[in-house]
């Protein structure tokens, strides 16, 4: 990914914040001379901090993608964060030009595909993983039976992390008092996830 000079996350934290905060990720893996293929999948930190450390995810046995990665290789998961357009007329000067900001990171390693007899030990620690961080500590006891009948269909993988990248574009390149112009606009918005953008902005002024 290519991160323009300023555009750095200002703290490590801020990393490994939105990977947990935004875990549905875009799996993208290719063989050479074919079109690379992508799909959404949930992800969790296995271990390890985010740079060292491997992923965990599953998909849909069903998933053409799946037969597609069973040698393993090179992958690359990407993560988006919060995201807005930005129109001229926040700037309240002439000329000016629209841009979009956003927070995304991706994570480069090499993936491997996991024996059936794992899945379900994947299935379990990303249910707990979601239920404490986007649940309602929901206890799933009472419905492993359902689970054993569903792992059938889910394929579990690994992904040991080699590189990460991350973008955090939140209109640097602009004075502080128009900086401060762009995240009311975000504030003023409605959307949750804009507010959340403007609370980034105004924490790099």
């Amino acid at each position: 990914m290519f991160v323009p000079k300023g555009y750095d996350p200002p703290d490590p934290s801020w990393v490994i914040q939105l990977v947990k905060q935004y875990p549905l990720a875009i799996l993208v893996t290719g063989q050479p001379g074919s079109c690379p293929v992508a799909t959404h999948v949930p992800t969790i930190l296995e271990s390890g901090s985010l740079e060292t450390g491997t992923i965990l995810g599953h998909m849909n046995r069903q998933n053409p993608h799946w037969d597609a990665i069973q040698a393993g290789g090179p992958a690359l998961v990407i993560y988006h964060g919060v995201h807005g357009y930005v129109s001229p007329s926040v700037y309240k000067t002439s000329p000016a030009a629209p841009t979009w900001d956003f927070t995304a990171v991706h994570v480069r390693g090499q993936l491997s595909v996991l024996p059936e007899h794992e899945t379900l030990g994947v299935i379990k620690r990303t249910v707990l993983t979601f239920e404490a961080s986007h649940g309602t500590a929901w206890e799933m006891a009472e419905s492993l039976r359902y689970f054993d009948q569903l792992l059938p269909g889910v394929g579990a993988f690994r992904i040991t992390v080699e590189r990460v990248e991350a973008m955090f574009k939140l209109s640097q390149e602009q004075r502080a008092d128009t900086r401060e112009l762009v995240a009311n606009w975000f504030e003023e918005d409605g959307w949750s996830d804009r507010k959340e953008l403007a609370k980034l902005i105004r924490r790099t002024i």
